[in-house]
């Protein structure tokens, strides 16, 4: 079972999908196994990320900012430089993310979060959770 979820972002930052993954793992049944979330998207990323301080998530975006800026001089110009920019950020972090699933929930730590990571917003996102096992 693929579960799809939709979300509106809203410009680059990290939206919070821990809900959503945690739903798909409940409803598909399965107690131990593996949930991969996916994005069908080549400016935007997924990862984990400690959300105890809010300024954490801040500091994150900032730093992926900072490392890959927007500018103009990207060779590739699809629509935007932010759009390229978008593209190498997607790239370096990646759009796919496993999670160990036991006792019916995905394996996270005491401060562990699951994001979604806007690199190239405002824009209607899906993501998609496959949960396999027993």
């Amino acid at each position: 079972m693929v579960a799809t979820f939709q979300l509106r972002t809203d410009g680059n930052r990290a939206i919070d999908i821990t809900d959503e993954v945690v739903k798909a793992v409940t409803e598909s049944g399965v107690r131990e196994g593996v949930a991969v979330v996916s994005l069908p998207h080549t400016t935007a990323s997924v990862g984990i990320i400690s959300f105890p301080d809010p300024l954490g998530l801040v500091d994150v975006m900032d730093e992926v900012n900072r490392w890959i800026p927007t500018r103009i001089d990207f060779k590739h110009q699809h629509d935007t430089p932010q759009d390229a920019a978008g593209h190498v950020k997607s790239t370096l972090i990646g759009t796919s993310l496993s999670l160990i699933v036991t006792d019916g929930a995905p394996l996270l730590g005491h401060s562990q979060k699951v994001y979604f990571m806007e690199h190239d917003g405002p824009r209607n996102r899906q993501f998609h959770v496959q949960v396999v096992g027993q």
